[in-house]
């Protein structure tokens, strides 16, 4: 028996009359992930449809399809006679497996063709008591059955299913605009990219790389995390900086409380610079209040003060706990703990500042050359694509 893919999604059917601008970037993102996999993708009533060439390859491709925000249910269906009679018996065929393991069933028809002659109710009892005759260890419960057989009538073909598989929700990756994603190698970053892309939009990235005092394996960590993000947003640019000049001036020249907070506030600019070259309208940082010293909510204010793009931080009000939660769901988790030192954890004071005075931290800034030193950071950077 054939079977198609269902794909259904969530607030895009809200949209109104720019409803299709979601549905057709949704349709050119399940493209890219299905890669080489050979599917006829189309969009009609709501739903979207992936026809694979090669059945065999069906699992892979709902594989891939979990990966793709937009997309609230991934369904495997059958493709049916929309002949009543001769759709009754397909069913018992293609559902024995089903029905045989299960103790309680129920039937939910849903009649998207208004031409069918039979109404959703006359399908769920017809059907219904079909299948109860077939298969007599089967009760019917319809508050909670073992298997709910859920029958789409379409306008060209019936399908039937038994399972929904959930998808990530969210919006399709590209819909609103793209931003610049601050990598540190760490937890947060990585949890942080997914949920702005889980929000439709588009990511680059940028990391701070301090050689010789971080490694090439810590280089190589990011570029793996970039990966992995990179499976759910299509794609990621990672923007190398080279870092190294900048933190031994702020060593050398700036008091050693204040060291992380200047550090921070070159990344924040180094990022808006990125941001402008590759059309970016925001950035993203890990940053959870009170998880660090900078991370305050007086520390934020200062890193705030070095850009003037918005800067989202989606886990800011997240415990550890919570944020480690999704990584280990999206699969970061086991890479960011890799014991690799990044540009963050070198030179760290002793005793950072908490509550800093911005005008203060400006007034120790005055001392390098920040606009030179930022020019030249961007002049040096090494672009990735993964």
């Amino acid at each position: 028996m054939k079977q198609i893919i269902l794909i259904k999604y969530g607030e895009i059917i809200l949209k109104g009359l720019n409803r299709h601008t979601f549905e057709d970037m949704l349709i050119k993102n399940i493209h890219a992930a299905l890669g080489p996999i050979q599917a006829e993708v189309w969009r009609a009533q709501a739903t979207i449809y992936a026809d694979i060439k090669n059945e065999n390859e069906m699992d892979e491709a709902i594989f891939r399809l979990k990966k793709v925000f937009g997309i609230v249910a991934i369904i495997k269906a059958y493709v049916l006679s929309k002949e009543f009679e001769q759709l009754k018996q397909e069913a018992r065929d293609c559902l024995k497996e089903e029905l045989e393991s299960a103790n309680t069933f129920k039937v939910e028809a849903k009649r998207a063709d208004k031409k069918y002659p039979m109404k959703s109710p006359d399908i769920c009892r017809e059907l219904g008591g079909f299948l109860s005759d077939c298969y007599p260890n089967l009760k019917v419960d319809v508050i909670r059955p073992d298997k709910l057989v859920t029958v789409e009538v379409r306008e060209t073909n019936v399908y039937l299913y038994c399972n929904r598989i959930k998808g990530l929700g969210g919006m399709p990756v590209g819909s609103n605009s793209k931003a610049v994603l601050l990598l540190s190698g760490g937890i947060d970053s990585p949890v942080a990219g997914f949920m702005v892309a889980k929000r439709g939009v588009a990511l680059e990235a940028v990391h701070f790389f301090s050689h010789p005092y971080t490694s090439q394996r810590a280089k190589d960590k990011v570029l793996a995390l970039a990966k992995i993000i990179a499976a759910y947003t299509g794609g990621l640019k990672v923007h190398i900086v080279p870092f190294t000049e900048i933190q031994l001036e702020i060593k050398e020249k700036c008091p050693s409380e204040k060291l992380t907070l200047i550090m921070r506030r070159f990344m924040m600019a180094i990022s808006e610079k990125v941001a402008q070259r590759v059309n970016a309208k925001a950035l993203v940082t890990g940053e959870s209040i009170g998880q660090v010293a900078s991370q305050t909510v007086e520390a934020l204010c200062v890193t705030n003060d070095a850009v003037h793009l918005p800067v989202f931080r989606p886990v800011i009000g997240m415990d550890k706990e919570e944020i480690v939660e999704i990584a280990r769901r999206i699969d970061t988790f086991e890479t960011s703990v890799l014991p690799y030192e990044d540009c963050c954890t070198i030179f760290t004071p002793r005793h950072p500042l908490t509550k800093p005075k911005l005008e203060n931290i400006i007034k120790s800034e005055s001392l390098l050359d920040f606009e030179g030193l930022v020019a030249s950071a961007v002049a040096g950077i090494e672009t990735i694509e993964v």
